[in-house]
């Protein structure tokens, strides 16, 4: 019974990340949703800054924190190892839908495309950068990374494996495509206001530390077999290196 409790615990925690991701969309977009990151009434501008770093804020504590593999051992005496992963993403999905909820707007307007092929080019990178973010889930392991898998062997009473260390796909291209997606979605807009571009910048920011972070437990936990692929791929952008180029936190991008 336990395990089937677990099972659907995993299956709510992964329909609160798709409606969250789906949510995102629209919330950059203003498509779709009731509301996004430039409606509501604007009131006083140092207020909705403050409010809007905080609940950035609170996304990237929770989202980092809950990632690290110390915070792990110590999390999984207190919950089952087989829905430590659903549980930081049902937790990680009710940090944005509150962000989305209490999202103060900033309209002032930072640019905006009038012409209309631009504006076109521009939603077409846009939806290319969600459907790389999404893409680069499945090119490792979808619903490994989403706690699907954690909860399915446990209802079947399967030990579970970490999964090997393998690189393909889009992973030969960059070893964070899905990162690289959010940032095309976040930036690419015909209309750029200024709460927009807020949420874009420390977003920006916040991927970019993260990054690091993640490189070194990547390191401590493969070894030479992430160093080496981090030697030969670059972090975000799709450009050769030149040879015997190190790899330094800003050459890396």
């Amino acid at each position: 019974m336990g395990r089937f409790f677990g099972f659907a615990y995993g299956l709510i925690a992964y329909a609160a990340f798709l409606a969250a991701f789906l949510y995102a969309i629209g919330f950059v977009t203003g498509a779709f949703v009731p509301k996004s990151v430039d409606s509501g009434e604007p009131g006083d501008p140092v207020a909705a800054l403050l409010i809007n770093v905080a609940l950035l804020a609170v996304f990237a504590v929770q989202h980092s924190v809950m990632a690290r593999p110390g915070f792990k051992a110590w999390w999984t005496r207190i919950v089952p190892a087989s829905i430590e992963r659903s549980t930081y993403v049902l937790l990680s999905s009710l940090a944005l839908g509150l962000l989305f909820w209490q999202w103060q707007p900033l309209p002032e307007i930072v640019w905006h495309v009038d012409n209309e092929a631009g504006a076109i080019a521009l939603w077409v990178l846009h939806a290319a950068g969600w459907l790389l973010a999404l893409a680069s889930t499945f090119a490792i392991s979808h619903f490994d990374l989403f706690g699907l898998r954690q909860v399915y062997l446990n209802l079947r009473n399967e030990r579970y494996v970490n999964l090997p260390f393998r690189i393909g796909g889009l992973y030969r291209l960059v070893r964070h495509p899905l990162m690289l997606g959010f940032l095309i979605a976040f930036w690419a807009t015909p209309h750029m206001t200024l709460g927009h571009l807020l949420f874009a910048l420390v977003t920006t920011a916040y991927i970019l530390i993260a990054l690091q972070v993640e490189e070194r437990d990547l390191i401590n936990h493969h070894g030479d077999k992430y160093r080496e692929y981090r030697s030969e791929v670059p972090m975000l952008l799709p450009l050769p290196r030149k040879q015997g180029e190190p790899a330094g936190v800003f050459k890396e991008i």
